[in-house]
């Protein structure tokens, strides 16, 4: 299992929102590629950039940094979310050396789109599914739709996406532990990967999703608590390492 540490990018900056909310942010760092430098020292195999501007304008807002750090790290595999919504921006960031685009909102509100681009570029899609007691938020969270998120993801992984990004968007950045549960849940229900996002506040939290590993959690995203210091991230790599 893979721990990924996660870079949120709002006007060039890094930082982490609590529960999507633009407007609860604390910045981290103004230096988001010396940020990704400190998670590769410490052994990160995987980054996960979020364009949160992005995310909400409908477009990309963070390129230039997001295409600084992959030049920085060009052997790092990195996964970019936030405002993808046609295949232009796909192209884009796949050409630059991204290794995995993550499509959300676009996702949900035209999953045709999301089927075409996994036709054009196989194994090189991950659609991200934020849920909300089962049903999926659209629109940097700010809205709840009326899909429900296993039948959903059922639906992607028949469109041949990669992998789901599953965030429990009650606990994302409140530090109140994983919904092991729901992400295991998701799981059993496709055949596909399922990454674990949202809450993960320590190792226990590791623990608890490894031990479903087997049953297609392959990895963990973390970002407020590797910030704020209640998760070493080396060694919460190292554990996870334990359910590959």
């Amino acid at each position: 299992m893979l721990l990924i540490p996660a870079i949120d990018l709002k006007e060039g900056l890094c930082v982490r929102l609590r529960q999507g909310r633009m407007e609860d942010d604390t910045v981290f760092s103004d230096d988001p590629v010396a940020v990704a430098g400190r998670w590769v020292a410490a052994g990160a195999k995987r980054l996960h950039l979020v364009d949160l501007d992005g995310a909400f304008a409908g477009k990309p807002r963070n390129a230039e940094v997001i295409h600084a750090i992959v030049e920085a790290y060009p052997d790092l595999i990195i996964q970019i979310g936030g405002g993808i919504r046609d295949e232009e921006t796909v192209e884009a960031y796949l050409n630059a050396g991204v290794e995995y685009v993550i499509i959300g909102t676009k996702a949900v509100n035209e999953p045709h789109f999301v089927r075409d681009v996994a036709m054009e570029y196989p194994r090189r899609i991950i659609v991200g599914l934020d849920a909300k007691d089962g049903r999926v938020a659209v629109d940097g969270w700010s809205k709840l739709s009326k899909h429900d998120v296993i039948d959903l993801a059922r639906h992607f992984e028949a469109d041949g996406v990669e992998a789901i990004i599953y965030t429990d968007i009650a606990r994302d950045g409140m530090m109140q532990g994983v919904n092991v549960d729901a992400t295991a849940r998701l799981a059993r229900a496709i055949t596909i990967p399922v990454i674990a996002s949202g809450g993960i506040t320590n190792l226990d939290d590791i623990r608890a999703l490894g031990a479903f590993a087997h049953e297609g959690i392959m990895g963990a995203i973390t970002g407020r608590a590797i910030y704020e210091g209640t998760l070493d991230f080396a060694e919460g790599q190292k554990i996870a390492e334990c359910y590959s």
